[in-house]
């Protein structure tokens, strides 16, 4: 039983993240690094919970995430969670709202080494980013003119029969004679069969 819920819960584990989309930070035309328009890249993606981040990136540079004040302010002071090193950083996004990574070496944030991540929940769609059109007015049709109520006493009277209809005659069914017997001539059998003798 327990293994079948291990099971279960794999294959769970799998169809999700087979259904998540993953996003190498700056990608494809840079990465994470002074020289990336990050703020460009993060606008242009929609990233939905479930989704993952890939930070790729050399050694001197890190990943830490950090509240909105410290990213508007570039300080690495008090991250989150603790700083990620290595080379290679995968974040899941696992609630909806925003997110916000900053490079903690001296001076890569104000660089332009930082990025906000906003996450919308699977079932809304990111906001519209081009003016929403008014929907078409309804076709032009003329109006149907309008008719009186109906009543009953409008209608005119039906006529009357001055000359009632003749009664109709009883139905009969058509005499039929009883059928004739056909007279059965009685033969005569012959009184004894014969068989062939036995061979």
């Amino acid at each position: 039983m327990l293994q079948a819920v291990v099971s279960l819960a794999a294959m769970a584990m799998m169809i999700n993240l087979s259904m998540a989309a993953n996003y190498t930070v700056g990608a494809p035309n840079g990465g994470w690094d002074q020289s990336t328009d990050l703020t460009t890249w993060a606008s242009s993606q929609t990233f939905l919970v479930g989704d993952n981040l890939i930070f790729q990136y050399t050694t001197n540079h890190d990943v830490t995430e950090v509240s909105k004040p410290d990213f508007d302010s570039c300080s690495a002071s008090n991250p989150l969670q603790p700083p990620h090193s290595g080379g290679l950083t995968l974040i899941s996004l696992t609630s909806a709202g925003s997110r916000y990574f900053i490079c903690g070496s001296a001076g890569h944030c104000l660089g332009g080494m930082k990025v906000q991540i906003d996450i919308f929940a699977a079932s809304s769609p990111p906001p519209s980013t081009t003016p929403s059109l008014p929907p078409p007015p309804p076709p032009a049709t003329p109006p149907l003119p309008s008719l009186p109520p109906f009543h009953h006493h409008h209608l005119p009277p039906l006529p009357r029969l001055h000359h009632p209809l003749p009664p109709l005659p009883p139905f009969r069914l058509p005499h039929q004679e009883p059928p004739r017997r056909a007279h059965l001539r009685h033969q005569r059998l012959p009184s004894a069969i014969q068989f062939p003798p036995h061979l």
